[in-house]
C-alpha cells in the first residue's frame, strides 16, 4: 500500500509539473531575452520553471517508490539551483534593469504567492517555439514511463542484476 501511495504522489507531482512547466512555456516562449515577463506564472514567482521542475523531480523521486531517492533529489536540487537561479536572476538584471529591480520587490523567487496572480486578457504566443518548449515540459513523464520499464524487467526475473539501485 505505502509503494502505491508513493507511485501515485509521483504521479501527481509528475503531472502538477509538466503541466506548470507547459503553462510557463506558454508565456515565455520566445519572449525570454526581449521582454521581462511578469504576468501569469511569473507573477506568482520569479523563477516557476524551476519550481514546477522541483515538484517533477521530487515526483520521479517519489515514483520509484522509495523513500531514498525523493529525499536525494530535494537535497540536490536545493544544493544545484540557488546558483542557476542566483545567475539567471544577475542576468536579468543587467538585462532589464530597475524594471527587474521593480519586479524582484514585489514577487517571490521560488515559492510562489498566489495572492499576487495576475493573468492578461490576450496574449501572443509563439507557436513554434511554444511547440519545443512542450517536449522539454514531458520528460518527467517519459522518465516515469523508463522506471516503469525497468522495473517490469526487473520483475520477469531476466534483468533481476540489472539497475540495482532501483
Amino acid at each position: 500500500m505505502l509503494t502505491f501511495l508513493l507511485f501515485f504522489i509521483g504521479i501527481i507531482f509528475v503531472a502538477i509539473a509538466s503541466l506548470g512547466r507547459m503553462w510557463c512555456s506558454l508565456y515565455i516562449a520566445g519572449y525570454k531575452d526581449n521582454k521581462l515577463i511578469t504576468k501569469g506564472p511569473y507573477s506568482i514567482c520569479r523563477n516557476p520553471l524551476y519550481f514546477f521542475s522541483m515538484i517533477g523531480v521530487v515526483g520521479i523521486g517519489c515514483a520509484t517508490e522509495t523513500f531514498t531517492f525523493p529525499i536525494a533529489f530535494i537535497v540536490l536540487f536545493a544544493v544545484y539551483y540557488p546558483f542557476v537561479i542566483k545567475s539567471e536572476e544577475r542576468r536579468l538584471k543587467q538585462h532589464f534593469g530597475d524594471e527587474f529591480e521593480e519586479y524582484t520587490k514585489k514577487v517571490p523567487s521560488f515559492f510562489p504567492r498566489f495572492s499576487a496572480f495576475e493573468e492578461p486578457e490576450n496574449y501572443v504566443v509563439n507557436p513554434i517555439v511554444y511547440r519545443k518548449h512542450i517536449f522539454s515540459a514531458l520528460w518527467f513523464i517519459w522518465i516515469i514511463g523508463i522506471l516503469e520499464v525497468i522495473e517490469g524487467l526487473q520483475e520477469t526475473g531476466l534483468f533481476a542484476h540489472l539497475f540495482l539501485f532501483y
